[in-house]
């Protein structure tokens, strides 16, 4: 345990912080989850399209890497467009 004021305090911040950040990676997995798990196209193209705001944001935060969004979207992108050519 930090002995300082100051290191106490940055300690509080980083465990809320990491609270917050593991909250926001938990309901990404969520989000993409729904796309992979969506019976109906449409319904894979709704979701993908909130998914995709939602781990850009979270690259923007710093949250999670800019390239690991870039694949996520990618990868998930690539399901829901298999999920569509599968429909037709």
């Amino acid at each position: 345990m930090a002995n300082i004021k100051s290191m106490k305090k940055d300690l509080r911040r980083n465990a809320k912080k990491r609270a917050a950040n593991q909250s926001t990676k938990a309901s990404l997995k969520t989000l993409i989850k729904k796309v992979r798990k969506a019976d109906e196209p449409a319904v894979a193209t709704t979701n993908a399209a909130l998914a995709q705001k939602a781990l850009d944001k979270a690259s923007q935060r710093g949250i999670i890497h800019k390239n690991q969004a870039a694949r996520r979207t990618s990868r998930m992108m690539k399901a829901a467009n298999a999920k569509a050519a599968a429909a037709k």
